[in-house]
């Protein structure tokens, strides 16, 4: 009798643990009992269908006691995998695939959940599918992360259910993964066609002086009458026994610096992404054309204090060392120090270069406060202001006005609207070059310019 008793208590434990947290009763399950609960209720009233709700009762226990025999008896365990990119990337649409094996000997009916990461904010993701015995399926869906960051997967859940169909047997998947998502480089591969595409001389340009002399050798060669006295090689000449010069080309690698602001006005949202976003992801596009136009590619960040900083260089593993830099920055909610840009811009970047400041400009008193240390850093640098339009402000001033109230709003809007063009002026009055881009137009209208910059040689 002990031992009865504690095979019973035994087998209870084992249903308890690895069975019942498995078992989820299906819809047609609670309807056909609700059909034989029914029956004997009416049998109650009218006692000559009570045998009719008998059979049916019997049946339906015996079609569930099948059920759970074919799920778990025989137990073929179905295969899921869930194949993620080893990074995501921000903004754009991302291939999810889930492939599913079924194990069993029968057709199975199988719904998947998919524990998606927080940020997207989802939570009746669901995929729903019909399996053959040994058949394998994939299933495909994409997802758009809309901040930078490490994104958490969970464990895909998979709920199997029999030709029967009253029982569904919960398995679980694709176990937990941590995905970064890193700034677009879907949209950098995009970017680099349209840069290769470019026209190196388009009509209307034309080369500026050159500011200081090109110190790229390029040989020792014989003097003639012209060359700079200042060029000849002693070394060589002594050796040579007649003069020798020293041979020197344009210099073809210059140095770019994308700076970033990550002050308050960058925090400001745009089709889901921040301001902060758009200029990172333009940064990211800036440094691949750079590396394949054989410039050296730099990059620097700052808010109210010293951000992050990566010297320009040109090596292939620059790319991955900003994208390295760029993935986890952050806005601060505070007001951009530009002195303090001044000063590390002096301090770091001895050699003259092309310096693309991605900030935001609201007002033009705004800008005017920050306008002495844009033009002394343009005094040794060449500086490129790029800053956002307000899309909302422009779709708020072509609305139709109907009370004095949208008057008002469309005056206002206006307002702000016309000091951005008149930013734009004051920038050029100083010699400072910039572009005023609607967030979604800021990347191709950097690329333009800066090839534009290359093929007039003002750098």
């Amino acid at each position: 009798m002990f031992w009865l008793l504690l095979l019973s208590g035994g087998l209870l434990y084992v249903l308890s643990h690895y069975v019942l947290k498995t078992v989820y009763l299906s819809n047609r399950f609670y309807v056909l009992l609700s059909i034989a609960a029914v029956l004997f209720l009416v049998a109650f009233f009218i006692p000559e269908i009570e045998t009719a709700a008998r059979i049916f009762f019997v049946v339906l226990t015996a079609l569930f006691a099948a059920d759970l025999f074919f799920l778990f008896v025989i137990n073929r365990k179905p295969v899921v995998e869930r194949i993620v990119p080893e990074r995501l990337s921000n903004g754009d649409n991302n291939p999810i695939k889930i492939t599913i094996h079924n194990r069993y000997p029968f057709r199975i009916h199988a719904e998947l959940i998919d524990e998606l990461p927080e940020q997207f904010e989802q939570r009746n993701f669901k995929l729903s599918l019909t399996l053959k015995p040994g058949e394998t399926k994939e299933q495909h869906y994409v997802v758009r992360p809309l901040e930078r960051g490490e994104y958490k997967f969970g464990v895909v859940q998979l709920f199997a259910s029999s030709l029967v169909g009253l029982v569904e047997r919960k398995f679980a998947g694709a176990s937990e993964e941590m995905i970064p998502v890193y700034p677009s480089f879907i949209r950098m591969r995009q970017y680099q066609l349209h840069a290769e595409a470019a026209q190196t001389k388009e009509a209307g340009n034309r080369r500026l002086r050159k500011i200081g002399h090109s110190m790229e050798f390029e040989q020792v060669k014989e003097y003639v009458q012209g060359d700079d006295v200042r060029n000849i090689n002693w070394k060589a000449t002594a050796r040579k026994g007649s003069l020798m010069v020293n041979s020197y080309t344009d210099e073809k690698s210059q140095q770019v610096y994308c700076i970033v602001d990550k002050g308050r006005l960058m925090k400001m949202p745009f089709q889901g992404l921040t301001l902060l976003d758009h200029a990172i992801n333009a940064s990211l596009v800036m440094c691949n054309v750079a590396l394949n136009k054989q410039d050296k590619f730099g990059l620097m960040t700052f808010s109210n204090k010293a951000g992050s900083m990566l010297a320009a260089d040109r090596k292939p593993v620059q790319l991955e060392k900003v994208l390295q830099l760029l993935y986890n920055q952050q806005t601060a909610f505070l007001e951009s120090d530009f002195e303090l840009l001044y000063t590390r811009i002096r301090a770091t970047i001895k050699q003259r270069s092309l310096i693309i400041l991605f900030t935001n400009f609201e007002s033009l008193t705004g800008m005017q406060r920050q306008m002495q240390y844009l033009k002394r850093i343009a005094k040794y640098h060449l500086l490129l202001v790029v800053f956002f339009e307000n899309t909302e402000l422009k779709t708020v001033s072509m609305q139709d006005v109907n009370d004095l109230e949208d008057l008002y709003v469309k005056t206002i809007a206006g307002k702000f609207m016309h000091e951005k063009q008149l930013i734009v002026k004051e920038l050029q009055h100083a010699g400072i070059l910039s572009i005023l881009s609607a967030p979604e137009n800021v990347t191709v209208n950097t690329i333009n310019k800066y090839i534009e910059i290359k093929t007039r040689q003002a750098i």
